[in-house]
C-alpha cells in the first residue's frame, strides 16, 4: 500500500498539467509595483543598453601608424662647455622612434676619453689602503672598468683601486640644460582604419593644406586639430613643468583617441588628443628619477689613437599612443543584444507575484486563489464550473 502511495504521487507529480491562470486583481499597490518594474526595465533597455552602450552597433579596433617630425634650434654657452648651437640632428635621438620620440634636455659630457687604467670613483667598495685591498681581474657591474690589482691616490685625500677603462672616468657634475627646448615643436602625422567597415583617416583633416601647417600651432580652444604641438604645452597639460622635468628627464604620454560612431547621423570621426606623464613620479620615494641613457662619439687622433667623447644624455621621451573603437550599426548585433535586454520583461510577473503574496493586506486571500487544483473526484457541477477556466480564470476581488 505504501509503495502504491509513491507511485500514485511520482505519477502525479510526472504527469499532472499545469496552465497559467490570471488574476485580475484591482489593487493600485500591485499594480503599481508591476508598472514601476516594467518601466525600470524598458529605461534600461532604451537608455543603458541602446543610448550609453550602443549595443545595436557592430564594433571594430583601430589599427595606426605614427611617425613625427621635431623642429626647433637652441645655444649653449656654460662654464663647462664651450660656446654651441644645436639643431635636429644634435638633440633627436634616435632620428627615427617607433611611435615615440626623445628630446635631449640635459646632458653630462666627458670629452677625449681614451683607454687606458685610471684611479676608479671613491666608493665604499672601491676605497683602499694598499695593492692587498684590490683583487686584479675584479669587475663590478655597478663600477666603471675591470680593476688591475693596485692601489692608487684619487686625490690627496683619498685613494681607490685602480681599473683598465675609458679615462678619465665620468663625473656627474656637469649639466648643460637645453631649456630652450620647451619651444621645439613636433609635427605628428597619423594615419588610422577601421579594416572591418572599410574606414580610413588621418589626423591630418582634408582641408588642410601647407599654408596653413606652417602658422597653425595646437590649442585645446582655438585650434584643438592642428597636429602641430609646442613641447612646452604638452608638458603643461600633462601637469608638469617644462623646465623642472628638462633637469632629470621623464617620459610623457600623447593619447590620441580615435573613438568614432560611423552611423550617418552621428557626424565626423575626429582625433582627440589628450597628454599625461606616464614614468613614475613619487613625491616621497622618489629613487632613480626621470629618464636617462648614454652614448658615445668616436674620434680618430693624428697619431691613430681611438678616442671618444661619453655623452650621458637625460631628456623627455614622448610615446605616441592611438587607440580607439568605432560603431556601426548592424541588425544582428540589434537583435541579439536587444532580445537578451527584453528578457529581462520576464521577471516582472516574478517582483509583482512577490509583492502581492509578501506585503499586500490580502496575501492570504492571494495565495489561496493563485494556484487551483482539480481532482477527478469532483462533481459534475464543480467540473462544469472549473472546465471553461481551465485556461483562463478571472477573479475579481476587492482590496
Amino acid at each position: 500500500i505504501k509503495s502504491a502511495g509513491c507511485c500514485k504521487r511520482f505519477l502525479h507529480y510526472a504527469f499532472d498539467y499545469e496552465t497559467p491562470k490570471t488574476l485580475v486583481i484591482p489593487s493600485l499597490g500591485v499594480g503599481f509595483v508591476f508598472r514601476f518594474t516594467q518601466f525600470l526595465v524598458v529605461m534600461y533597455v532604451v537608455g543603458y543598453v541602446c543610448v550609453v552602450q550602443k549595443a545595436y552597433q557592430d564594433t571594430d579596433t583601430v589599427i595606426s601608424t605614427v611617425t613625427t617630425k621635431v623642429k626647433g634650434f637652441a645655444f649653449t654657452n656654460t662654464s663647462d662647455t664651450e660656446p654651441r648651437f644645436w639643431d635636429v640632428a644634435d638633440y633627436i635621438i634616435p632620428p627615427q622612434g617607433d611611435h615615440s620620440f626623445f628630446v635631449l634636455t640635459n646632458m653630462v659630457v666627458t670629452p677625449k676619453q681614451v683607454q687606458s687604467r685610471c684611479p676608479e670613483l671613491p666608493s665604499p667598495s672601491t676605497i683602499c689602503v694598499d695593492d692587498c685591498n684590490c683583487v686584479e681581474g675584479h669587475s663590478d657591474p655597478r663600477g666603471n672598468g675591470i680593476q688591475t690589482g693596485l692601489c692608487e691616490n684619487y686625490s690627496t685625500t683619498a685613494r681607490t683601486c685602480e681599473v683598465l677603462s675609458w679615462c678619465p672616468l665620468e663625473i656627474d657634475t656637469k649639466h648643460a640644460l637645453l631649456a630652450a627646448a620647451e619651444n621645439f615643436t613636433v609635427l605628428i602625422k597619423n594615419s588610422i582604419t577601421y579594416p572591418k567597415f572599410n574606414f580610413h583617416r588621418r589626423n591630418i583633416l582634408p582641408h588642410v593644406n601647407s599654408s596653413y601647417l606652417k602658422r597653425c600651432e595646437f590649442s585645446r580652444l582655438t585650434d584643438p586639430h592642428c597636429p602641430i604641438f609646442r613641447l612646452k604645452d604638452i608638458v603643461s597639460e600633462a601637469g608638469e613643468d617644462f623646465q623642472d622635468m628638462a633637469v632629470k628627464g621623464g617620459i610623457l604620454g600623447i593619447l590620441i583617441d580615435w573613438s568614432c560612431d560611423l552611423d550617418w547621423w552621428a557626424g565626423e570621426c575626429l582625433p582627440k588628443y589628450s597628454f599625461r606623464r606616464l614614468d613614475n613620479k613619487h613625491p616621497v620615494n622618489n629613487v632613480a628619477p626621470g629618464y636617462n641613457f648614454r652614448f658615445a662619439k668616436y674620434y680618430k687622433t693624428a697619431d691613430g689613437e681611438e678616442t671618444r667623447t661619453l655623452i650621458k644624455a637625460y631628456g623627455i621621451r614622448f610615446d605616441v599612443i592611438v587607440f580607439g573603437t568605432a560603431g556601426r550599426f548592424s541588425i544582428v548585433p540589434t537583435i541579439v543584444n536587444l532580445g537578451a535586454a527584453l528578457s529581462f520583461l520576464s521577471l516582472v510577473p516574478v517582483v509583482a507575484d512577490w509583492f502581492l503574496v509578501t506585503c499586500s493586506r490580502k496575501r492570504d486571500l492571494y495565495s489561496r486563489h493563485k494556484t487551483t487544483h482539480l481532482t477527478e473526484d469532483a462533481d459534475s457541477a464543480s467540473v462544469r464550473d472549473f472546465s471553461p477556466s481551465l485556461s483562463l480564470m478571472n477573479l475579481i476581488s476587492t482590496d
